[in-house]
Protein backbone atom coordinates (compact mmCIF):
# COMPACT_ATOMS: atom_id res chain seq x y z
CA UNK A 1 0.00 0.00 0.00
CA UNK A 2 1.40 2.89 -0.90
CA UNK A 3 1.89 5.91 1.56
CA UNK A 4 -0.41 9.07 1.25
CA UNK A 5 0.87 11.61 -1.90
CA UNK A 6 2.01 14.99 0.66
CA UNK A 7 1.26 18.59 -0.71
CA UNK A 8 2.77 20.80 2.07
CA UNK A 9 5.52 23.20 1.26
CA UNK A 10 7.42 25.71 3.49
CA UNK A 11 8.83 28.32 1.07
CA UNK A 12 11.79 30.77 3.00
CA UNK A 13 12.68 33.57 0.96
CA UNK A 14 13.90 37.22 1.71
CA UNK A 15 12.77 38.62 -1.56
CA UNK A 16 8.92 39.04 -1.69
CA UNK A 17 8.78 39.00 -5.80
CA UNK A 18 10.26 35.23 -5.43
CA UNK A 19 8.17 33.87 -2.76
CA UNK A 20 5.11 35.27 -4.62
CA UNK A 21 6.32 33.94 -7.33
CA UNK A 22 6.98 30.44 -6.58
CA UNK A 23 3.88 30.37 -4.02
CA UNK A 24 1.88 31.04 -7.25
CA UNK A 25 3.58 27.97 -9.40
CA UNK A 26 2.98 25.56 -6.49
CA UNK A 27 -0.26 26.53 -5.92
CA UNK A 28 -1.06 26.14 -9.60
CA UNK A 29 0.22 22.70 -9.20
CA UNK A 30 -1.93 22.00 -6.17
CA UNK A 31 0.69 21.90 -3.16
CA UNK A 32 -0.47 24.31 -0.46
CA UNK A 33 2.22 26.68 0.41
CA UNK A 34 3.52 28.42 4.15
CA UNK A 35 5.73 31.18 3.24
CA UNK A 36 8.12 33.02 5.38
CA UNK A 37 10.88 35.55 5.11
CA UNK A 38 13.09 34.76 7.40
CA UNK A 39 14.45 31.46 8.82
CA UNK A 40 13.61 32.08 12.18
CA UNK A 41 10.16 32.14 11.51
CA UNK A 42 9.61 29.14 9.63
CA UNK A 43 11.60 27.25 12.52
CA UNK A 44 8.98 28.35 14.86
CA UNK A 45 6.02 26.95 12.49
CA UNK A 46 7.72 24.13 11.83
CA UNK A 47 5.68 21.28 13.55
CA UNK A 48 7.44 18.01 14.18
CA UNK A 49 6.85 15.25 11.92
CA UNK A 50 5.97 17.99 9.25
CA UNK A 51 4.71 16.22 6.18
CA UNK A 52 6.19 18.45 3.58
CA UNK A 53 9.42 20.02 2.21
CA UNK A 54 11.46 23.53 3.32
CA UNK A 55 12.41 25.23 0.20
CA UNK A 56 14.79 27.84 1.31
CA UNK A 57 17.70 30.67 -0.31
CA UNK A 58 21.08 30.52 0.89
CA UNK A 59 21.70 34.06 1.56
CA UNK A 60 19.21 35.63 3.79
CA UNK A 61 19.66 38.02 6.34
CA UNK A 62 19.66 36.87 10.16
CA UNK A 63 19.78 32.84 9.58
CA UNK A 64 20.97 32.00 6.27
CA UNK A 65 20.18 28.74 4.45
CA UNK A 66 22.93 26.84 5.66
CA UNK A 67 22.25 27.44 9.62
CA UNK A 68 18.66 26.46 8.76
CA UNK A 69 20.32 23.16 7.26
CA UNK A 70 21.51 22.48 10.82
CA UNK A 71 18.73 23.37 12.52
CA UNK A 72 16.54 21.38 10.75
CA UNK A 73 19.22 18.49 10.54
CA UNK A 74 19.24 18.49 14.59
CA UNK A 75 15.46 18.26 14.51
CA UNK A 76 14.70 15.77 11.66
CA UNK A 77 17.70 14.33 9.50
CA UNK A 78 15.09 12.96 7.06
CA UNK A 79 13.45 16.64 6.50
CA UNK A 80 13.81 17.36 2.46
CA UNK A 81 15.66 20.82 2.56
CA UNK A 82 15.66 22.26 -0.92
CA UNK A 83 18.21 25.26 -1.72
CA UNK A 84 17.75 27.99 -4.02
CA UNK A 85 21.38 29.37 -4.73
CA UNK A 86 23.03 32.39 -6.86
CA UNK A 87 25.77 31.16 -9.39
CA UNK A 88 28.32 32.36 -6.80
CA UNK A 89 26.64 29.89 -4.38
CA UNK A 90 27.35 26.60 -6.44
CA UNK A 91 30.54 25.64 -4.62
CA UNK A 92 28.61 26.36 -0.89
CA UNK A 93 25.68 24.84 -1.88
CA UNK A 94 27.82 21.07 -3.18
CA UNK A 95 28.64 21.26 0.54
CA UNK A 96 25.08 21.57 2.02
CA UNK A 97 24.26 18.53 -0.18
CA UNK A 98 27.01 16.68 1.40
CA UNK A 99 25.60 18.31 5.39
CA UNK A 100 22.24 16.51 4.25
CA UNK A 101 20.27 18.77 1.92
CA UNK A 102 17.73 16.87 -0.46
CA UNK A 103 18.84 19.26 -3.77
CA UNK A 104 19.89 22.58 -4.80
CA UNK A 105 18.63 24.58 -7.75
CA UNK A 106 20.52 27.65 -9.42
CA UNK A 107 18.92 30.87 -9.76
CA UNK A 108 17.04 31.13 -12.74
CA UNK A 109 15.36 27.71 -12.68
CA UNK A 110 12.29 26.94 -14.58
CA UNK A 111 9.10 26.38 -12.45
CA UNK A 112 9.14 22.66 -14.26
CA UNK A 113 12.75 21.95 -12.55
CA UNK A 114 11.50 23.11 -9.06
CA UNK A 115 8.69 20.83 -9.52
CA UNK A 116 10.35 17.70 -10.41
CA UNK A 117 12.83 18.00 -7.54
CA UNK A 118 9.84 19.29 -5.13
CA UNK A 119 7.98 15.88 -5.93
CA UNK A 120 10.64 13.61 -5.77
CA UNK A 121 11.31 15.04 -2.13
CA UNK A 122 7.64 14.61 -0.91
CA UNK A 123 7.99 11.10 -2.62
CA UNK A 124 10.72 10.21 0.12
CA UNK A 125 9.30 12.04 2.71
CA UNK A 126 5.83 10.44 2.51
CA UNK A 127 8.05 7.01 2.75
CA UNK A 128 9.78 8.20 5.69
CA UNK A 129 6.63 9.17 7.89
CA UNK A 130 4.60 6.02 6.20
CA UNK A 131 7.61 3.93 8.33
CA UNK A 132 7.59 6.29 11.21
CA UNK A 133 3.68 5.39 11.77
CA UNK A 134 3.92 1.90 11.46
CA UNK A 135 6.91 1.69 13.81
CA UNK A 136 4.86 3.38 16.30
CA UNK A 137 2.22 1.11 15.35
CA UNK A 138 4.14 -1.94 16.62
CA UNK A 139 5.41 -0.32 19.35
CA UNK A 140 1.44 0.78 20.83
CA UNK A 141 0.98 -2.38 19.81
CA UNK A 142 3.85 -4.25 22.02
CA UNK A 143 2.52 -2.05 24.72
CA UNK A 144 -1.14 -2.96 24.56
CA UNK A 145 -0.32 -6.23 24.19
CA UNK A 146 1.31 -5.77 28.12
CA UNK A 147 -1.54 -3.50 29.19
CA UNK A 148 -4.94 -4.92 28.43
CA UNK A 149 -4.02 -8.63 28.96
CA UNK A 150 -6.35 -11.36 27.21
CA UNK A 151 -6.15 -13.41 23.85
CA UNK A 152 -10.33 -13.29 23.65
CA UNK A 153 -11.32 -11.81 20.41
CA UNK A 154 -13.40 -9.11 22.22
CA UNK A 155 -9.77 -7.80 23.85
CA UNK A 156 -7.85 -8.64 20.47
CA UNK A 157 -10.87 -6.11 18.91
CA UNK A 158 -10.34 -3.48 21.89
CA UNK A 159 -6.87 -3.26 21.07
CA UNK A 160 -6.95 -2.74 17.30
CA UNK A 161 -9.81 0.20 18.18
CA UNK A 162 -7.72 1.64 20.67
CA UNK A 163 -5.09 1.88 18.03
CA UNK A 164 -7.19 3.28 15.56
CA UNK A 165 -8.58 6.06 17.80
CA UNK A 166 -5.22 6.96 19.81
CA UNK A 167 -4.57 9.42 16.56
CA UNK A 168 -7.77 10.39 16.31
CA UNK A 169 -8.59 14.07 17.35
CA UNK A 170 -12.65 13.28 18.80
CA UNK A 171 -13.64 12.56 22.32
CA UNK A 172 -14.15 8.67 23.34
CA UNK A 173 -17.02 7.14 25.64
CA UNK A 174 -16.39 4.17 27.40
CA UNK A 175 -19.12 1.66 28.26
CA UNK A 176 -18.10 -1.17 31.04
CA UNK A 177 -19.07 -2.49 34.30
CA UNK A 178 -17.70 -1.31 37.45
CA UNK A 179 -14.23 -3.08 37.74
CA UNK A 180 -13.69 -3.93 34.42
CA UNK A 181 -10.59 -1.40 33.64
CA UNK A 182 -12.40 2.07 32.00
CA UNK A 183 -9.48 3.93 33.46
CA UNK A 184 -6.73 1.83 32.12
CA UNK A 185 -8.42 1.75 28.64
CA UNK A 186 -8.41 5.51 28.65
CA UNK A 187 -4.80 6.05 29.49
CA UNK A 188 -4.21 3.78 26.90
CA UNK A 189 -5.85 5.85 24.67
CA UNK A 190 -4.14 9.00 25.67
CA UNK A 191 0.03 7.62 26.18
CA UNK A 192 -0.88 5.72 22.22
CA UNK A 193 -1.38 9.11 20.31
CA UNK A 194 -0.11 12.10 20.11
CA UNK A 195 -0.94 13.75 23.18
CA UNK A 196 0.99 11.12 25.57
CA UNK A 197 3.86 14.01 26.34
CA UNK A 198 0.90 16.19 27.72
CA UNK A 199 -1.19 15.21 31.25
CA UNK A 200 -3.60 12.92 31.72
CA UNK A 201 -5.86 13.98 34.25
CA UNK A 202 -8.59 11.83 35.88
CA UNK A 203 -11.77 12.79 37.90
CA UNK A 204 -14.46 10.39 39.36
CA UNK A 205 -17.52 12.36 38.74
CA UNK A 206 -19.29 10.31 41.44
CA UNK A 207 -16.62 10.96 43.89
CA UNK A 208 -17.25 14.94 44.06
CA UNK A 209 -19.84 17.00 46.15
CA UNK A 210 -21.58 18.89 43.79
CA UNK A 211 -21.19 22.17 45.88
CA UNK A 212 -17.66 21.36 44.92
CA UNK A 213 -17.69 20.25 41.50
CA UNK A 214 -17.36 23.36 39.67
CA UNK A 215 -14.88 24.82 41.14
CA UNK A 216 -13.00 21.25 40.83
CA UNK A 217 -13.58 21.32 36.83
CA UNK A 218 -13.07 24.48 36.10
CA UNK A 219 -10.96 25.93 38.54
CA UNK A 220 -11.12 29.40 41.06
CA UNK A 221 -10.06 32.97 41.35
CA UNK A 222 -9.05 33.74 44.94
CA UNK A 223 -12.11 34.96 46.78
CA UNK A 224 -14.50 33.37 44.37
CA UNK A 225 -16.66 31.66 47.33
CA UNK A 226 -16.10 31.53 51.01
CA UNK A 227 -13.07 29.51 51.60
CA UNK A 228 -11.48 30.22 47.93
CA UNK A 229 -7.92 30.90 49.27
CA UNK A 230 -5.70 31.76 46.34
CA UNK A 231 -6.55 30.94 42.64
CA UNK A 232 -6.75 27.16 41.99
CA UNK A 233 -6.20 25.72 38.52
CA UNK A 234 -9.23 23.40 37.61
CA UNK A 235 -8.99 19.55 35.71
CA UNK A 236 -9.71 21.28 32.55
CA UNK A 237 -7.19 23.87 32.07
CA UNK A 238 -4.80 21.69 33.76
CA UNK A 239 -5.33 18.65 30.88
CA UNK A 240 -4.45 21.37 28.43
CA UNK A 241 -2.93 19.90 25.70
CA UNK A 242 -3.24 16.11 26.90
CA UNK A 243 -6.47 14.11 28.07
CA UNK A 244 -9.33 14.23 30.51
CA UNK A 245 -10.98 11.15 31.76
CA UNK A 246 -14.34 11.84 33.21
CA UNK A 247 -15.31 8.57 35.21
CA UNK A 248 -18.91 7.39 35.77
CA UNK A 249 -20.21 11.01 34.06
CA UNK A 250 -23.08 10.03 34.09
CA UNK A 251 -23.04 11.32 38.18
CA UNK A 252 -22.48 14.91 36.66
CA UNK A 253 -24.75 17.50 37.89
CA UNK A 254 -27.02 19.03 34.69
CA UNK A 255 -25.56 22.19 36.11
CA UNK A 256 -22.15 21.01 35.42
CA UNK A 257 -23.10 19.74 32.15
CA UNK A 258 -24.15 22.71 30.58
CA UNK A 259 -20.61 23.99 31.06
CA UNK A 260 -18.86 21.04 30.04
CA UNK A 261 -21.06 21.32 26.77
CA UNK A 262 -20.09 25.08 26.18
CA UNK A 263 -16.61 24.33 27.13
CA UNK A 264 -16.78 21.27 24.64
CA UNK A 265 -17.74 23.25 21.89
CA UNK A 266 -16.00 26.36 22.65
CA UNK A 267 -12.54 25.18 23.68
CA UNK A 268 -12.12 28.02 26.37
CA UNK A 269 -12.66 27.66 29.88
CA UNK A 270 -13.53 30.15 32.25
CA UNK A 271 -12.57 30.01 36.09
CA UNK A 272 -15.36 30.76 38.82
CA UNK A 273 -15.08 34.30 40.03
CA UNK A 274 -13.30 35.31 36.36
CA UNK A 275 -14.49 37.04 33.54
CA UNK A 276 -11.24 36.09 31.02
CA UNK A 277 -11.66 33.30 28.39
CA UNK A 278 -8.84 31.05 28.78
CA UNK A 279 -8.00 28.71 25.56
CA UNK A 280 -7.73 24.88 25.96
CA UNK A 281 -6.77 21.77 23.81
CA UNK A 282 -8.34 19.22 25.48
CA UNK A 283 -9.36 15.10 24.70
CA UNK A 284 -12.30 14.20 26.90
CA UNK A 285 -12.65 10.98 27.26
CA UNK A 286 -15.91 10.08 29.90
CA UNK A 287 -16.59 6.46 30.98
CA UNK A 288 -19.92 5.07 32.01
CA UNK A 289 -22.10 2.30 32.92
CA UNK A 290 -24.94 2.74 31.53
CA UNK A 291 -26.68 4.03 28.06
CA UNK A 292 -26.42 7.77 28.43
CA UNK A 293 -28.96 8.22 25.84
CA UNK A 294 -31.44 6.37 27.73
CA UNK A 295 -30.26 8.59 30.66
CA UNK A 296 -31.07 11.63 28.80
CA UNK A 297 -34.10 9.77 27.91
CA UNK A 298 -34.63 9.50 31.45
CA UNK A 299 -34.20 13.64 32.32
CA UNK A 300 -31.17 12.42 34.02
CA UNK A 301 -28.22 13.80 31.34
CA UNK A 302 -28.53 16.61 28.79
CA UNK A 303 -28.87 14.30 24.84
CA UNK A 304 -26.79 17.16 23.48
CA UNK A 305 -23.59 16.08 25.61
CA UNK A 306 -24.22 12.56 25.26
CA UNK A 307 -23.77 12.95 21.38
CA UNK A 308 -20.72 15.61 21.97
CA UNK A 309 -18.97 12.88 24.16
CA UNK A 310 -19.98 9.71 22.10
CA UNK A 311 -18.37 10.65 18.89
CA UNK A 312 -16.28 6.90 19.08
CA UNK A 313 -17.39 4.18 21.46
CA UNK A 314 -15.54 1.41 23.01
CA UNK A 315 -17.21 -0.96 24.75
CA UNK A 316 -15.80 -3.44 27.35
CA UNK A 317 -17.13 -7.04 27.63
CA UNK A 318 -17.34 -8.34 31.16
CA UNK A 319 -15.18 -10.84 32.60
CA UNK A 320 -17.76 -13.54 32.51
CA UNK A 321 -18.57 -13.25 28.60
CA UNK A 322 -14.13 -13.15 27.61
CA UNK A 323 -13.69 -16.13 30.66
CA UNK A 324 -10.30 -17.58 28.28
CA UNK A 325 -8.73 -14.55 29.82
CA UNK A 326 -8.94 -15.16 33.27
CA UNK A 327 -6.22 -17.67 33.53
CA UNK A 328 -3.69 -15.21 31.98
CA UNK A 329 -5.20 -12.45 34.18
CA UNK A 330 -5.12 -14.17 37.41
CA UNK A 331 -1.84 -15.61 36.67
CA UNK A 332 -0.19 -12.23 36.32
CA UNK A 333 -2.04 -10.32 39.36
CA UNK A 334 -0.89 -13.61 41.59
CA UNK A 335 2.76 -13.01 39.91
CA UNK A 336 2.69 -9.42 40.39
CA UNK A 337 1.51 -9.58 43.60
CA UNK A 338 3.75 -12.31 45.09
CA UNK A 339 6.73 -10.42 43.65
CA UNK A 340 5.76 -7.08 45.31
CA UNK A 341 5.53 -9.52 48.71
CA UNK A 342 8.61 -11.49 48.04
CA UNK A 343 7.59 -14.68 48.06
CA UNK A 344 7.32 -17.52 45.73
CA UNK A 345 4.04 -17.78 43.99
CA UNK A 346 1.75 -21.03 44.79
CA UNK A 347 0.59 -23.09 42.07
CA UNK A 348 -2.10 -23.08 40.95
CA UNK A 349 -4.52 -26.39 41.10
CA UNK A 350 -6.48 -27.81 38.14
CA UNK A 351 -9.34 -27.51 40.79
CA UNK A 352 -8.99 -24.11 41.47
CA UNK A 353 -8.91 -23.36 38.07
CA UNK A 354 -11.87 -24.65 37.41
CA UNK A 355 -13.62 -22.72 40.12
CA UNK A 356 -12.23 -19.51 39.12
CA UNK A 357 -13.21 -20.34 34.91
CA UNK A 358 -16.75 -20.98 36.66
CA UNK A 359 -16.92 -17.99 38.56
CA UNK A 360 -19.34 -15.18 37.01
CA UNK A 361 -17.20 -12.41 38.86
CA UNK A 362 -19.41 -9.40 39.45
CA UNK A 363 -16.44 -7.01 39.75
CA UNK A 364 -14.91 -8.33 36.60
CA UNK A 365 -11.32 -7.67 36.66
CA UNK A 366 -10.54 -5.60 39.94
CA UNK A 367 -12.54 -8.47 41.47
CA UNK A 368 -10.76 -11.02 40.02
CA UNK A 369 -6.92 -9.19 40.90
CA UNK A 370 -8.13 -9.18 44.67
CA UNK A 371 -8.67 -13.27 44.32
CA UNK A 372 -5.00 -13.16 42.53
CA UNK A 373 -3.57 -11.49 45.06
CA UNK A 374 -5.12 -13.78 48.43
CA UNK A 375 -3.98 -16.56 46.28
CA UNK A 376 -0.27 -15.00 45.78
CA UNK A 377 -0.38 -14.20 50.02
CA UNK A 378 -2.17 -17.70 50.85
CA UNK A 379 -4.83 -15.74 52.54
CA UNK A 380 -7.62 -17.95 50.63
CA UNK A 381 -9.79 -19.80 52.85
CA UNK A 382 -11.59 -23.06 51.26
CA UNK A 383 -14.88 -21.85 52.00
CA UNK A 384 -13.99 -18.69 50.20
CA UNK A 385 -13.87 -20.01 47.00
CA UNK A 386 -15.78 -18.75 44.15
CA UNK A 387 -18.63 -20.63 43.51
CA UNK A 388 -19.40 -21.82 40.12
CA UNK A 389 -22.03 -19.75 37.87
CA UNK A 390 -25.84 -21.47 37.15
CA UNK A 391 -25.11 -20.48 33.87
CA UNK A 392 -21.71 -21.67 32.85
CA UNK A 393 -21.91 -25.35 31.02
CA UNK A 394 -19.23 -27.38 31.52
CA UNK A 395 -18.72 -27.62 28.11
CA UNK A 396 -17.79 -24.11 28.25
CA UNK A 397 -15.46 -24.91 31.46
CA UNK A 398 -14.18 -27.15 29.04
CA UNK A 399 -12.96 -25.08 26.83
CA UNK A 400 -11.70 -22.34 28.73
CA UNK A 401 -9.59 -25.05 30.62
CA UNK A 402 -8.38 -26.73 27.32
CA UNK A 403 -7.83 -23.36 25.66
CA UNK A 404 -5.29 -22.80 29.00
CA UNK A 405 -3.51 -25.81 28.81
CA UNK A 406 -2.54 -25.06 25.25
CA UNK A 407 -1.51 -21.96 25.92
CA UNK A 408 0.74 -22.46 29.08
CA UNK A 409 2.74 -25.51 27.22
CA UNK A 410 2.89 -22.77 24.03
CA UNK A 411 4.45 -20.45 26.32
CA UNK A 412 6.97 -23.01 28.28
CA UNK A 413 8.55 -23.97 25.18
CA UNK A 414 8.20 -20.80 23.34
CA UNK A 415 6.19 -21.82 20.51
CA UNK A 416 8.42 -25.64 19.95
CA UNK A 417 5.34 -27.33 18.66
CA UNK A 418 6.83 -30.98 18.80
CA UNK A 419 7.95 -30.73 23.04
CA UNK A 420 4.16 -29.57 23.23
CA UNK A 421 3.04 -31.86 21.46
CA UNK A 422 5.69 -34.81 23.50
CA UNK A 423 4.19 -32.78 26.53
CA UNK A 424 0.78 -32.65 25.62
CA UNK A 425 0.94 -36.26 24.20
CA UNK A 426 -1.65 -35.26 21.02
CA UNK A 427 -1.07 -36.30 17.55
CA UNK A 428 -0.22 -33.10 15.47
CA UNK A 429 -3.48 -32.95 13.34
CA UNK A 430 -4.83 -32.77 16.59
CA UNK A 431 -2.95 -30.18 18.45
CA UNK A 432 -3.92 -27.71 14.98
CA UNK A 433 -7.11 -28.35 15.16
CA UNK A 434 -7.58 -27.29 18.86
CA UNK A 435 -4.97 -24.34 18.18
CA UNK A 436 -6.98 -22.67 15.06
CA UNK A 437 -10.15 -23.85 17.63
CA UNK A 438 -9.06 -21.36 20.24
CA UNK A 439 -7.40 -18.74 18.20
CA UNK A 440 -3.64 -19.70 19.14
CA UNK A 441 -0.68 -18.52 16.82
CA UNK A 442 2.39 -19.92 17.15
CA UNK A 443 4.41 -17.13 16.40
CA UNK A 444 2.83 -15.28 19.60
CA UNK A 445 4.99 -17.82 21.83
CA UNK A 446 8.07 -17.31 20.30
CA UNK A 447 11.29 -16.28 22.22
Amino acid sequence: MNPTPLRDVMLVDDEASIRDAVTQWLGLSGFTVTSHDRAEACLAALAADFPGVVISDVRMPGMDGLQLLEQLQARDPQLPLILLTGHGDVPMAVQALQGGAYDFLEKPFSPDTLLSSLRRALDKRALVLENRRLQARASHQDRLQADLLGHSPGMQQLRRQILDLASLPVNVLIRGETGSGKERVARCLHECGPRAAKPFVALNCAAIPEALFEAELFGHESGAFTGAQGKRIGKLEHAHGGTLFLDEIESLPLAQQAKLLRVIQEQTVERLGSNQSIAIDVRIVAATKPDLLQEARAGRFREDLAYRLNVAELRLAPLRDRREDIPLLFEHFAAHSAARAGRELPRLSATRLAQLLSHDWPGNVRELANAAERHALGLEAPEATPAASPGTSLAAQQEAFEAQCLRAALSRHHGDIKAVLAELQLPRRTLNEKMQRHGLQREDFLA
